[in-house]
């Protein structure tokens, strides 16, 4: 039997369908709860490629929520997207993947995914999301926002020159200022966001016709709302109005507070393994070295460097308090 029997025999997608899906390359931008379930529904449904970014590697609390995880991925800090990526493959041997540890900005964006056929949201942050809802509309590329907190969720398509783009929308999606950090999410939450992208994923990698709507709703008191928003368009929308102008594609800043998780990004000068470790000896800090970064204390402030430049300061609770660990460290 197939491997893809089950799939292609439900009428929605078929042998037609299925092969349209085997023949597509995804972008999956932040590989956390969101981005893991969809990663691993898109690869068990035959996607030809994934293309994965996140900045982050795999901590304890993380398990509760995020598939393709475990215990040792969290005990060697491994970042996420080389943790997804080797269950991934255990999972589907001859899927193609693509990984990227890295904050994911405009630059990056143009320069891996632009052969993208989709982009999937899993990035719990709202200055990314503009940046890929900019990225997405101007080079034709649907997109798949997804949210959950607590215990509510929201998915919703955006696809270049059908719907009105995010940034026409964001004013009616559901308030999710809040974030799992302070407030918590439970895992059916995150299933209900994931299961709409992936199924609003499949109908566009399949190209049958998809009836996009504003999914939301809260899992622990059954409430669920679907809202079409084909007029919600504004003319002097900087995405995808009349005269579009792409804002978000021309930010360049990398320095940011991380949303919920007591850390700042920032921008290192020394972007190379051995000038750090030499760096480091120097003022006499001690540090642990892995193949994806290192990590070290200053001023009993944990802090991880990633090859690049890349730069976190953890247990801090604004910029500023993290910009002083910063100054510390390169004056």
């Amino acid at each position: 039997m197939k491997r893809y029997d089950r799939q292609e025999k439900f009428k929605g997608i078929g042998s037609r369908g299925q092969t349209s899906i085997t023949e597509k390359t995804v972008g999956i931008i932040g590989i956390g709860a969101l981005g893991t379930h969809t990663a691993n529904t898109l690869a068990r449904a035959g996607v030809k490629k994934l293309i994965l970014v996140d900045r982050d590697y795999v901590e304890i609390s993380n398990l509760q929520r995020q598939t393709l995880f475990t215990e040792q991925h969290a005990t060697d800090l491994t970042p996420k997207v080389i943790a997804a990526r080797d269950e991934l493959l255990r999972i589907r041997a001859d899927l193609q993947i693509e990984t990227y540890i890295e904050h994911c900005d405009a630059p990056l964006l143009e320069a891996a995914f632009s052969a993208c056929d989709l982009l999937i949201d899993g990035s719990d942050n709202f200055d990314v999301r503009l940046t890929l809802n900019d990225f997405s509309y101007r080079y034709q590329i649907p997109w798949i926002y997804g949210a959950c907190v607590e215990s509510t969720y929201a998915a919703c398509p955006f696809i270049p020159d059908v719907t009105p783009c995010f940034r026409c929308v964001m004013g009616r999606l559901p308030v999710m200022n809040r974030t799992c950090d302070t407030v918590g999410v439970i895992e059916p939450a995150v299933s209900l966001a994931t299961s709409f992208q992936a199924m609003y994923a499949l109908k566009i990698l399949a190209e049958e016709p998809v009836d996009p709507r504003l999914i939301f709703g809260d899992v622990w008191t059954l409430e669920h709302s679907a809202m079409k928003f084909s007029r919600m368009s504004e003319m002097i929308c900087e995405t995808c109005g009349a005269n579009p102008t792409y804002p978000h594609l021309e930010t360049r800043t990398i320095q940011t507070m991380l949303c919920g998780r007591d850390t700042v990004q920032f921008a290192s000068p020394v972007t190379e393994f051995t000038q750090l470790t030499t760096f480091l000896s120097t003022l006499n800090i001690n540090y642990q070295e892995t193949p994806y970064f290192v990590r070290f204390f200053v001023n009993d402030k944990p802090v991880i460097w990633f090859k690049g430049g890349r730069l976190l300061v953890h247990d801090v609770k604004t910029v500023a308090e993290g910009q002083k660990v910063y100054y510390q460290l390169f004056g």
